[in-house]
């Protein structure tokens, strides 16, 4: 922006300053109230932050605020206020605009502040004595002074570098390099240790612990413990390794480059036809060049490249790292020396009780996460002293570290438009977590034994503790590569290689090693799509519900109906006596307990438990009385039949039962939402081979693979971590097949392929072995060659390497016979293998097809031998014409297997398509016979029923006959039973509105008992004879129903004989006799379900 488009009042304001003439400024005498006006102004300022970008064209700053303050501090008023303007000014670009602004205006706006910014730090790197408070003899009143120097100083240096301008290489000066000089010449580095030392200034030590991050902020550890010092033989061999490789590489390049050219001329290249490779037609691809070329020939070959989408493109790296001149260096050096020395301990103990007792700015646990692993990097490496690092070397890091790992992944997947953000606070966490372990290490190695105690005493509880175990499994399972760079995965390898290498060599030496393990209990588990509570009853039909009702009502009716009960004052008591539908001890509040014991009322009654139910809900009427949700406490037995009849026929919500769980973790694809009750804590006993088990996963495997992608960029170090890990899984746990993969085969061609190859002979070493591994198997499983295109699971690669399904594992599965109840434990010690857990023998079953469901108990498991299976058909073959087959079958069977079980396996074998093909079929005589009987029964019982309300209501009105079983409703629609009807003078239907036909309201009591002495059963024969086999019931069920008429009638005589002595109160004679019909109706006939 130009001077002379400045504003013209903002113009005046500046002039008002004062001016330099040579080296020596000259103030108005307007030069306060000037600098007041300009906060004044940057106060008002717009959204484009307008104030700002003149203010810095103009150069304010360099030409009249520094100079100020350098040659007139002694005027106290002007030194606070210039000093309040240039924090303003100073304020990041970031924080004046918010964020990086997206729009392209408000874009420019940003980079021009930035610009101005650049160019502030930039001058203040020439001035070294801008500090005129003698800080041991300051006052109280100066405080906020010093607190407004330390955030000039932050701001200062928390502006980024120019990378258009900076060209620097390592070695060289550059602005930053500048100012750090600037700070060490003027002595600001001495007060910084001093605030973080002294007692007195405690209140500075988040802005201390800024600043110290910001001048350490292009530095490495490793960089300023060799500064000044001779290089190692060690690093003087390692650069001559990477120069050798270096060396190798050119010289294949130029090997590979004699080679490509061909002996003719370069006009005469000649044309090849490249027989089986297929072009856009369908003839073969022409090749046009040089025949030395063809192995870079590709179909891509011309073609455009396709973009890929932002969301999809990998993260970007963080600024790199570079080497300043060698004199800074050395002060920083000796400024982080000093620091352990004198102040790290302190400091670090402050910053964290500010960050727990949350007094600290937002974000803040970054500086501490930095500093922690800075300089215990810099302590490891020089000349490692357990003493200058004691206060962040203890499990309460590890816990706050670990908090805030989890704290930044879940917000990177939360906060979208943040995620790079917070990948980056996620990787400074982990920096600290490895920086902690390789302390940990270095301690391990100490000359001390109290620091290998303290050593040993640390490892003790991050191996025992669950979350500090497994943080790098989630870690690595839950690796993004879009949000978060390569940089990150290095370190998260790295680190994995660091903690299984001290967790092997703590696990050698003890047999018994406990750690503690966490299982989550579950509580409620939703199915995919499932958004609902479940309504058991909203899911059964109302004529099934009636027919539950008729079962719960009818069925054994002396001892289950409610008005017997109420009759008989004994048996109500021992129904409520052991009934207990209120948990004092337990959490779920009181309004929960109560839905719960109506859901157990409701359950009760689905399950044809009538006593049950009824003892539940005079129970629970009893501890909730309020509001007659179960019945007042002088309910009538009607209105409690009532209310039982109602609450089977509700709607009530429910949660879903939760299913047995696997105790290893499941893929989440059977359950989208699960919500946690408790978390089971006990101790198990520690395998480090069945740990390094859970790392076997393609989740797991491919970040390695992804990393090893740049083999050629990466360190020694990282290499052999990779590789070491990939070792493990291929060789200690004998899974190599999970590396039968294309891509990484492709990849393994490369390493082998590489001129420098010579570099990387771990790699080469291992990618040898495994190629070899699969050209073995290969030439055994005709289908490895197809597996090459799929990532596998452990159990995939069994199958892969064992067979699928006909030996190794599976055959000895098959031929052992099944006598005990668990099956599952019965196998495990029969195995040949005795590494195979009960998951693993489960699942096996269900791949096998002996097992429908992995969910299923042991107890439930059938196993089915050939011989079992030849003579299960056999018998079906000879019973399938039969009127019961599944009960012919049964009898036959020398395997006894319950119902179920042969359905199942029946339909397993095919035999079968649908269950309902083995229902028990009836003939036609019998079936006729039995509903008209039962018609006629219900009929009878119809016509006594309403005869006696009609005496003791003394009015009267239609009554509908209801069939509720299917066998009553074929009857009704008979005409010989439809003409039975009208000569005993019921009424059919008189219009479209009337489906049932009537007892009419005009037939008095005597009619309806003369028309039920009609009707009045007889005892007839059970029958004349047996019947062919095959053909009808067998006799066992004829005798079986003959009994249950008997217990019925029964019944019935026993419910008259109770109404008769019963005398109504005058609020209950106007009963519905309708629904006593209906109630009724449960004593006809039992419905099988």
């Amino acid at each position: 922006m130009d001077l002379y488009m400045m504003n013209c009042e903002l113009l005046a304001t500046c002039s008002a300053l004062g001016y330099l003439e040579g080296d020596v400024y000259h103030k108005e005498t307007d030069c306060l109230e000037s600098v007041k006006d300009l906060i004044r102004y940057l106060r008002h300022e717009d959204d484009t932050r307008d104030i700002r970008q003149q203010l810095g064209a103009g150069q304010i700053l360099q030409n009249d605020l520094l100079p100020i303050i350098t040659q007139h501090g002694q005027d106290k008023p002007l030194y606070d206020a210039c000093i309040r303007l240039m924090v303003n000014l100073t304020q990041p670009a970031m924080l004046c605009f918010g964020k990086i602004p997206e729009d392209p205006a408000f874009r420019h706006h940003f980079l021009q502040v930035m610009s101005h910014l650049q160019a502030y730090k930039e001058v203040f790197g020439l001035y070294y004595n801008c500090n005129t408070i003698d800080w041991e003899q300051r006052q109280e009143e100066d405080n906020l002074l010093i607190e407004r120097i330390l955030l000039l100083v932050r701001n200062v240096l928390h502006v980024p570098a120019n990378a258009h301008e900076e060209k620097n290489v390592d070695d060289d000066a550059s602005v930053h390099d500048k100012l750090l000089w600037a700070i060490h010449m003027s002595g600001f580095d001495d007060l910084v240790k001093f605030l973080a030392s002294a007692q007195s200034e405690q209140q500075w030590s988040m802005h201390v612990l800024e600043i110290i991050s910001l001048m350490f902020r292009d530095q490495t550890p490793e960089a300023l413990v060799s500064a000044g010092q001779a290089r190692s033989v060690q690093e003087k061999q390692r650069d001559a390794e990477e120069l050798d490789a270096l060396r190798q590489k050119e010289q294949a390049q130029k090997r590979s480059r004699m080679f490509q050219r061909g002996t003719r001329h370069s006009r005469f290249g000649g044309a090849y036809v490249v027989q089986g490779l297929k072009s856009i037609g369908d003839k073969d691809v022409i090749y046009h060049r040089g025949i030395h070329n063809f192995k870079h020939y590709s179909h891509d070959t011309g073609k455009a490249v396709r973009r890929v989408p932002k969301k999809n493109q990998r993260a970007q790296e963080s600024e790199d790292k570079r080497r300043s001149a060698l004199n800074v260096r050395l002060f920083l050096r000796e400024f982080c020396l000093d620091f352990l020395e004198n102040c790290y301990n302190r400091l670090m103990y402050l910053v964290k009780e500010n960050l727990i007792r949350e007094q600290a700015q937002q974000h803040d646990e970054t500086y501490y996460l930095w500093a922690l692993s800075f300089f215990m990097a810099f302590n490891r490496g020089n000349g490692f002293r357990a003493d200058l690092v004691s206060e962040t070397v203890t499990i309460r890091a590890f816990h706050f570290i670990e908090r805030n790992i989890t704290n930044y992944y879940e917000m990177m997947l939360t906060d979208r438009k943040e995620a790079t953000s917070w990948s980056r606070r996620m990787h400074l966490a982990l920096k600290a977590y490895q920086e902690l372990l390789q302390t940990v290490n270095e301690m391990d190695c100490s000359q001390d034994e109290n620091i290998r105690q303290s050593s040993n005493v640390i490892k003790c509880n991050i191996f025992y503790l669950m979350e500090y175990r497994e943080i790098f499994l989630t870690l690595l399972r839950k690796f993004d590569e879009t949000r978060q760079p390569s940089s990150f995965l290095k370190d998260l390898v790295e680190s994995t290689h660091l903690f299984l290498r001290m967790l092997e060599r703590f696990c050698k030496g003890r047999k018994n090693l406990m750690v503690q393990v966490c299982r989550k209990k579950a509580k409620r588990k939703k199915a995919r799509g499932q958004k609902k509570p479940t309504c058991r009853s909203g899911l059964i039909s109302t004529q099934i519900l009636m027919f539950l009702w008729s079962a719960v009502n009818g069925s054994d009716l002396p001892r289950l109906n409610p008005v017997l009960i109420f009759v008989h004052p004994q048996l109500s008591e021992g129904l409520t006596e052991s009934i207990v539908p209120f948990d004092a001890t337990s959490e779920t509040p009181p309004e929960e307990q109560r839905a719960e014991a109506m859901v157990r009322v409701q359950d009760a009654l689905l399950a044809k438990l009538g006593p049950e139910a009824l003892g539940l809900l005079r129970a629970a009427r009893e501890v909730w009385p309020e509001g007659d949700v179960f019945g007042s406490a002088d309910v009538e037995p009607e209105e409690e039949l009532e209310l039982l009849k109602q609450i089977l026929h509700a709607n009530l919500p429910r949660q879903s039962p939760p299913e047995p769980g696997m105790e290893e973790e499941d893929d989440g694809a059977e359950f989208e939402e699960e919500e946690l009750e408790s978390v089971q804590v006990s101790e198990t006993e520690f395998n480090f081979l069945d740990f390094m088990k859970r790392f076997a996963n393609p989740n797991i495997v491919r970040p390695y693979l992804l990393l090893l992608k740049t083999y050629s960029k990466n360190t020694p170090h990282t290499n052999h971590c990779i590789a070491r890990m990939l070792h493990r899984l291929a060789v200690d746990l004998k899974m190599e097949a999970l590396l039968f993969q294309l891509s990484v085969f492709h990849l393994f061609n490369k390493i082998l392929s590489d001129p420098a190859a010579a570099a990387y002979k771990e790699l080469v070493t291992f990618a040898k072995y495994v190629l070899k591994r699969f050209f073995s198997l290969a030439s055994e499983n005709s289908k490895a060659f197809v597996e090459l295109l799929f990532w596998k699971n452990v159990g995939a690669v069994r199958e892969m390497t064992e067979g699928y399904s006909k030996d190794g594992y599976v055959s000895s599965l098959s031929c052992i016979p099944v006598v005990l109840p668990d099956i599952v434990e019965t196998l495990l010690p029969l195995l040949s293998n005795s590494d195979r857990t009960r998951r693993q023998v489960v699942m096996q079953l269900v791949h096998m097809g002996l097992v429908d469901n992995a969910k299923e108990k042991g107890t439930r498991i059938v196993l089915w031998t050939e011989e079992q299976e030849q003579e299960l058909q056999m018998l079906f073959e000879e019973y399938r014409d039969s009127d019961d087959v599944l009960g012919d079958i049964l009898k036959k069977l020398t395997a006894k297997r319950s119902r179920a079980r042969v359905v199942d396996k029946l339909l397993s074998m095919g035999l079968v398509s649908d269950r309902r093909e083995l229902h028990k079929k009836r003939s036609r005589r019998a079936q006729g016979k039995s509903s008209g009987k039962g018609m006629v029964q219900s009929f009878y019982l119809n016509l006594i029923l309403c005869s006696e309300d009609r005496d003791e209501d003394g009015f009267s009105q239609p009554v509908p006959l209801v069939p509720l079983m299917e066998e009553n409703e074929e009857a009704m629609e008979k005409k010989s039973f439809q003409k039975l009807l009208r000569k005993l003078g019921i009424r059919a239907p008189a219009n479209e509105q009337e489906i049932f036909w009537r007892i009419p309201a005009k037939m008095s009591p005597s009619q309806l008992r003369g028309a039920a002495a009609a009707l009045s059963p007889r005892d007839e024969p059970t029958g004349g004879g047996e019947e062919p086999e095959g053909h009808g019931s067998p006799p066992r069920e004829h005798e079986e129903g003959s009994a249950s008429d008997e217990q019925r009638a029964q019944a019935l005589r026993a419910l008259l004989l109770a109404r008769q002595r019963r005398h109504h109160s005058s609020e209950h004679a106007g009963m519905s006799a309708s629904f006593i019909v209906w109630l009724k109706l449960g004593v006809w006939e039992d419905i099988p379900f």
